[in-house]
């Protein structure tokens, strides 16, 4: 417990860890009481994904331990079969064996939530298949009791979707009657993992929490609330959508050309509602349509586009904090898109090749390979003086000419380019609706509406800072984001984990009662923590 004079370490351990959020928060933590500081040390983790526990290892520094936690009877429900001949139901031991043979003092459980979550149908949430999921909270709680029974952890906290509450009420009465067995006083809260963290989302969880009497004495209080940011708070420190520097994880995702339309008409803050305020006449819009700008940048114009099925399509404006970050993988899903207001600064999008700066703003740092096809190093020049008029080369030559649609061209020559006569073509022409590409639509906003790429929720769910570059393990877009949605926000464990420390250091000197300036965490049970309670079940 003590490593050297007044510093103490502090270690946890992780039931159903995924890719380590909560671990590598926690490791952040530094709770300091007067002259003690707490050094958290995290002893491992058990999950059943082997790519999440890669990632689990490089986030939380600590041994990832592949286990299915599932009794037999819940193997067999789960997977509709009987387990293989080399497979064993986890024991006690084997949770010890997990931790290295050393002893947590927090324990933190993030049992699977699907089961529970509103995300899954009722009648779904009722089946066979899904209520043995649900049932692996019990049995997570019961073998963490009873690996370590003979000296219990000081602290528990088990994390989950809010709608366990309603859910999977028959499974928390069971969680809370065992914890008590084993001389723990209890309470079920809920908190915005967003405004503990400080975070630019949302995300409203369940938390039991659960503090050994015998051994933590001390209330354990709230974590002090933060402000929710906006998305472009963490966005805007970030490298552009799509720079090939910043990894596979921060490409844009590619999408039908119909859901980019979608998009651009949706209203930032708002979702697939706000499209309602378009006129559609005989399937058309018919007060705006989409033009091309240039390459794959298209802009809102008018009139008249075809298409009006739409979608939960919910696009968020740059100041506004996001929606809890889930395993989804479609913009069409939910709020899972944002208005960029950045569309002259993106690598892809006028922000490296080809861009023009503009004749207010400073130009870029003059290097080498400074040419107009390799960064910003062309110029807006308003000067009137720079305006051909007649008698002018470039005028009656036909250079930089555009021959319309309908129209024949000119003879084609051997020198035929864009810039010494008219060989460029207005092309009428749009991807067909389920051409799926990355491209930018300029929105009536003068936004680019665009889905967040997988290392821009990775940011948001603080699990990286916004300047790193990381790409998890395996190569699925698919896979990164169901772990990066499950995952515990890393700044809100972190937040958890200093209160807790905080509680452990009092307990550890010897206090029995201090005076915070948050309310008490375990509000509900408050009166019945004030008093000695030694003996008595909570």
């Amino acid at each position: 417990m003590q490593i050297q004079g007044n510093e103490y370490e502090i270690r946890h351990f992780h039931f159903c860890c995924g890719l380590g959020g909560g671990a590598k928060g926690m490791n952040e933590a530094r709770p300091k009481v007067g002259r003690l500081q707490g050094h958290f040390r995290c002893l491992g983790g058990i999950d059943i994904d082997a790519g999440a526990l890669k990632d689990f290892e490089r986030l939380a520094g600590a041994k990832g331990t592949l286990m299915d936690l599932f009794s037999r009877d819940q193997y067999e429900d789960f997977h509709g079969r009987t387990p293989p001949a080399d497979w064993a139901e986890a024991t006690p031991f084997d949770i010890q064996r997990a931790a290295g043979g050393e002893r947590p003092h927090i324990v933190f459980i993030s049992a699977p939530c699907k089961g529970l979550s509103g995300l899954l149908s009722e009648t779904l949430s009722k089946t066979t298949k899904y209520q043995a999921l649900n049932r692996l909270t019990l049995r997570c709680v019961w073998l963490m009791a009873e690996a370590w029974s003979d000296d219990p952890p000081e602290l528990i906290i088990f994390e989950n979707v809010p709608r366990i509450a309603s859910r999977g009420r028959a499974l928390l009465d069971q969680i809370v009657s065992l914890l008590r067995t084993y001389g723990y006083a209890v309470a079920e809260t809920a908190h915005d993992c967003g405004e503990i963290g400080g975070l630019a989302q949302s995300r409203k969880r369940f938390l039991l929490v659960a503090r050994h009497q015998v051994k933590v004495p001390p209330f354990l209080y709230e974590p002090t609330r933060k402000r929710l940011r906006g998305v472009g708070e963490v966005l805007s420190q970030m490298p552009a959508p799509g720079d090939p520097e910043a990894g596979p994880m921060h490409r844009v995702p590619s999408l039908q050309w119909k859901t980019w339309v979608r998009l651009a008409f949706v209203e930032a803050g708002k979702d697939w509602r706000s499209l309602n305020r378009l006129a559609v006449e005989d399937g058309f819009l018919k007060n705006f349509a989409i033009e091309r700008v240039e390459g794959e940048r298209f802009m809102v114009a008018s009139p008249g586009f075809s298409g009006a099925n739409y979608s939960q399509f919910g696009v968020i404006d740059w100041q506004e904090t996001a929606g809890v970050v889930t395993g989804q993988r479609s913009p069409g899903q939910g709020r899972f898109s944002v208005a960029d207001p950045r569309p002259m600064e993106h690598t892809r999008w006028k922000g490296g090749k080809y861009r023009v700066t503009r004749f207010d703003e400073p130009a870029g740092a003059v290097i080498a390979a400074s040419t107009t096809g390799n960064g910003a190093f062309a110029v807006a020049d308003p000067r009137p003086g720079f305006r051909r008029k007649a008698g002018d080369s470039y005028l009656t030559a036909g250079h930089y000419g555009v021959i319309d649609w309908t129209a024949p061209t000119g003879a084609v020559s051997s020198s035929a380019g864009h810039d010494n006569g008219k060989w460029s073509v207005a092309d009428p022409r749009l991807p067909a609706a389920s051409d799926r590409l990355v491209t930018c639509i300029e929105a009536e906003d003068g936004t680019w509406h665009r889905p967040f790429t997988t290392l821009e929720l990775a940011a948001l769910q603080s699990l990286i800072d916004p300047e790193e570059v990381i790409t998890l393990s395996g190569g699925s877009d698919s896979d990164w984001r169901e772990r990066i949605g499950n995952a515990v926000p890393a700044q809100a464990a972190k937040a958890i984990a200093e209160v807790m420390g905080e509680t452990l250091l009092l307990a550890w000197s010897g206090e029995t009662f201090v005076l915070g300036s948050t309310p008490i965490w375990v509000r509900p049970v408050a009166l019945a923590l004030s008093v000695d309670q030694s003996g008595v079940p909570a």
